[in-house]
């Protein structure tokens, strides 16, 4: 892929892919900040079809009984750790409810990737060098 040519993004739950093992699948786990605080689940991860990888963790959060959650996009990068029923970012609470938010209908995707990624300060998965987390491949 070359430097600014972002391919289309779906959910895991809107493709024909699946996480090889059921235990490497971290989707309805809780996700913490890197002290300790409850942030959500995981509701969804957000794929790169082409290169069968895993881009962002779709955080699903507040609300009560399902009603008013709202949904933050976490880059791959941020996973610090996962255990059988969590999984750990390396950024705070803070920065997770700053985050840019996501609305299809008034920013363009590769805008938004560019905003989310300078907010928590990695580099992008497209640009030269982009060196992939420990995380599983799609099949």
């Amino acid at each position: 892929m070359e430097s600014g040519d972002i391919p289309v993004l779906t959910r895991l739950s809107d493709s024909d892919h699946a996480i090889p093992s059921a235990d490497e699948d971290i989707r309805g786990r809780k996700v913490t900040d890197r002290s300790g605080n409850a942030l959500g689940k995981v509701g969804d991860l957000i794929i790169d079809e082409e290169e069968h990888k895993v881009r962002f963790l779709l955080l699903e959060h507040g609300g009560f009984l399902g009603v008013g959650k709202e949904k933050s996009y976490i880059p791959v990068d941020a996973v610090a750790g996962v255990s059988e029923d969590q999984v750990r970012i390396d950024r705070t609470r803070d920065q997770v409810i700053d985050a840019p938010e996501y609305d299809p209908e008034l920013v363009q995707q590769d805008e938004y990737y560019d905003r989310l990624y300078a907010h928590y300060d990695y580099p992008p998965f497209w640009g030269p060098g982009y060196v992939y987390p420990r995380w599983p491949y799609l099949r």
